[in-house]
């Protein structure tokens, strides 16, 4: 641990739902806007690391009039900056194929999500989905439903497959063998290739900026931050965050409704 509280910290990696933004009050709590002035005024790098696609910033974005280093998108999929810089990775063609044809044979009354770069729509907008949808409050992006099919003339970086963890789950992975499943809700989990995750998205700006993990932060409380905690030199949980990621994490702060940003980067000196 004391080589953790001595880090020199260039940059700090953020999930957005349930670690800067409130699941209770849906908005971004006073104290944690006041922490993200604080580190831009010392001059360390701070990015939105999100499972959320570029599409789908735009609201969260709103709630923090942040000026941003860059975005971690779609669990690492797609980094960019407001300055024009912009990598990606695509889902494997043959497992999209692969998960279109099942979801309609096995699933037909499951909702799944397509995500493009600029576009994110669903095959159907089901019960299942709405009520989870309500629970993202003002930071709910739109619904689209549009054809499946398109994502076999799209690029497709991310899906997202409507169903609790379980069967259901494990049966859409076996069709998809390049690709991984990430969990950060108990109502869906997102797709992405089995080399992506939050870290691999995290590495690109490392990589464009010279750092390397002990000089980074990440807060998360979901499970796909799992691998962000464990990979930052420091790894922080959300006290609202669920077990599994506490234990990957190196600390554990408070809620997000009680200055748990805030609480952690004073904890470990970084403000």
């Amino acid at each position: 641990m004391d080589e953790i509280m001595d880090a020199d910290i260039k940059a700090v990696f953020f999930d957005i739902d349930g670690t800067l933004t409130s699941f209770v009050t849906h908005e971004v709590p006073r104290s944690t806007k006041n922490a993200l002035e604080a580190l831009e005024a010392k001059g360390i790098a701070t990015f939105i690391c999100s499972g959320r696609p570029p599409a789908q910033l735009d609201a969260a974005r709103r709630l923090m009039p942040h000026d941003w280093t860059g975005f971690v998108t779609m669990n690492g999929q797609c980094c960019f900056d407001d300055h024009g810089y912009q990598e990606a990775e695509a889902l494997d063609q043959g497992d999209v194929r692969n998960f279109i044809d099942f979801m309609r044979e096995k699933m037909p009354d499951v909702s799944a999500g397509f995500c493009e770069l600029d576009y994110v729509y669903f095959n159907q907008i089901t019960g299942y989905l709405a009520d989870m949808w309500k629970g993202l409050g003002q930071t709910a992006p739109a619904l689209v439903v549009d054809d499946p099919e398109r994502a076999l003339t799209h690029t497709t970086y991310q899906l997202s497959a409507y169903v609790p963890a379980g069967e259901q789950e494990d049966e859409i992975m076996a069709v998809m063998p390049h690709s991984k499943a990430l969990r950060w809700h108990p109502a869906f989990t997102d797709i992405c290739p089995s080399d992506g995750g939050k870290p691999a998205g995290m590495r690109r700006f490392m990589r464009k900026y010279g750092w390397d993990a002990s000089q980074v932060m990440a807060f998360g409380d979901g499970g796909n931050d799992i691998d962000m905690l464990r990979f930052a030199g420091i790894g922080v949980a959300m006290g609202n965050g669920t077990d599994d990621t506490k234990a990957a994490a190196d600390w554990v702060t408070d809620d997000v409704d009680h200055d748990g940003i805030l609480n952690a980067l004073r904890h470990f000196d970084v403000l």
